[in-house]
């Protein structure tokens, strides 16, 4: 058990958090974190790996003696959450934690590497331009860590990772960690020549069953309707996955508009908007967070049940990191994927390929059912076929037309000015044709 290697003041904090035995990827790799081996450690989301790097290397490092334990992080939560984790059990040590997050004031950064952080959690990005400027000191180097390798060491972030490498004392061990290993391998392969002791646990923490897997079939343009009634819902709260920003956008639009209280986690949104969307979700004054997976990496907040693909996603990797939002350390939860008879077949092959089942819902009565009542069967069948009529004769269906947000481009042809000039012009109009009329032909 490694709660008998941790210090006592960290047997303590165990207990205050009312941890019981460790996860499998916790267990796993402490040994070889703390005998200096350069791993690899692929295990599922939800899984602990976070405190599984920390606890090892935090022992490893010395207060007082500057920059020695460098953490890299694909995204901006994904940071602040890291660096939030190292502080509470890194004080207990006399450890001072400093984020080094893309977005940030980076004069602020620098003004707090003054004080020589002995750990720095930070993006790429950020980290590689304040070592080109010698404020982060790599001499005393220990280790590096690569929380969610799969997405650091892709294009546009493997450069920054790669010339950060390159920078660091040949002694430096490295840690790799992510949630899929054909993604992973290859690409940390490419980049560290060293021995790696690959350390794989997801064959041995098959898919928590605790976690049910469904579908809803909806029509493409009943999938807002659908996102309305999750949100009534009895306990409900749930991230909702959009493949795309723009369809992200639309959905929000239209339920901000008919009140449904929801935020959006979106890439392009300032740093100050994210935490408040976040915020606004983990205090429960919205239920729905609508976001995409490239703004949603490495988000972790508790005991949310529900994950609602409003589309299939594009890839195994893409459901497997949604459901990773819900049954994290082995907690309930429910993923359901809004499906088109033309999509449901995509969804299944996905199920194949990571050895789920997948069975259809529905909902009925604020919950979600197994069978509908047969005069609802009905009148749901009814529906889909009215909405394939409407589809062919490019009409909208009377339930989504009522529940769209307002056309703007509607709304300034009602303008009382556009309205008396479009008067005259037809006034002015109908004077020419009459005066015409009255006009003698011509001679012949």
């Amino acid at each position: 058990m490694i709660q008998e290697n941790l210090p006592a003041v960290w047997q303590t904090r165990w207990a205050e958090n009312h941890f019981l035995a460790p996860s499998l990827i916790q267990t796993a790799v402490f040994e070889p974190l703390q005998s200096g081996k350069d791993v690899v450690g692929i295990s599922p989301t939800g899984s602990g790996k976070t405190l599984a790097y920390l606890l090892p290397t935090l022992l490893k490092v010395i207060p007082g003696q500057g920059n020695q334990l460098l953490i890299l992080v694909s995204s901006q939560e994904l940071g602040i959450q890291v660096a939030e984790v190292a502080r509470v059990w890194g004080k207990d040590l006399g450890l001072k934690v400093q984020s080094l997050i893309g977005g940030a004031n980076v004069n602020r950064q620098i003004e707090k590497l003054k004080e020589k952080p002995e750990v720095l959690v930070g993006t790429p990005g950020r980290v590689n331009e304040l070592m080109k400027q010698k404020k982060v000191k790599t001499q005393q180097m220990k280790a590096v860590i690569l929380d969610e390798a799969d997405q650091l060491l892709q294009q546009g972030t493997i450069e920054f990772v790669d010339q950060i490498l390159r920078t660091l004392p040949q002694e430096t061990h490295y840690a790799f960690f992510s949630a899929t290993a054909d993604v992973a391998l290859p690409a940390i392969r490419q980049i560290v020549q060293t021995d790696l002791e690959v350390i794989d646990v997801t064959d041995l923490n098959p898919e928590n069953e605790r976690v049910n897997h469904y579908y809803l079939n909806y029509s493409k343009r009943q999938v807002v309707e659908a996102l309305r009634r999750f949100a009534h819902l009895k306990d409900f709260q749930g991230f909702v996955f959009f493949n795309q920003l723009s369809e992200l956008g639309s959905a929000e639009e239209k339920l901000l508009y008919n009140q449904i209280p929801v935020a959006s986690l979106a890439s392009d949104q300032s740093k100050d908007a994210r935490k408040k969307a976040l915020n606004r979700f983990r205090d429960g004054s919205v239920r729905q967070l609508l976001t995409t997976d490239l703004a949603s990496r490495g988000l972790d907040v508790a005991n949310v049940p529900f994950v609602i693909n409003a589309e299939v996603p594009l890839t195994k990797e893409s459901y497997l990191h949604r459901a990773g939002r819900i049954g994290r350390m082995g907690a309930a939860g429910t993923i359901v994927t809004i499906v088109q008879d033309n999509t449901l077949r995509d969804l299944k092959r996905i199920a194949r390929d990571l050895e789920i089942t997948v069975t259809e819902t529905f909902i009925y009565g604020g919950e979600l059912v197994a069978e509908l009542p047969e005069k609802y069967r009905v009148e749901v069948t009814e529906r889909k076929n009215s909405d394939k009529t409407s589809v062919n004769k490019g009409k909208m269906m009377p339930k989504e037309k009522s529940f769209a947000a307002p056309s703007k481009e509607r709304s300034v042809t009602t303008r009382p000015e556009e309205k008396k000039r479009k008067k005259k012009k037809t006034k002015t109009a109908k004077q020419k044709n009459k005066g015409a009329r009255k006009k003698t032909p011509p001679a012949m």
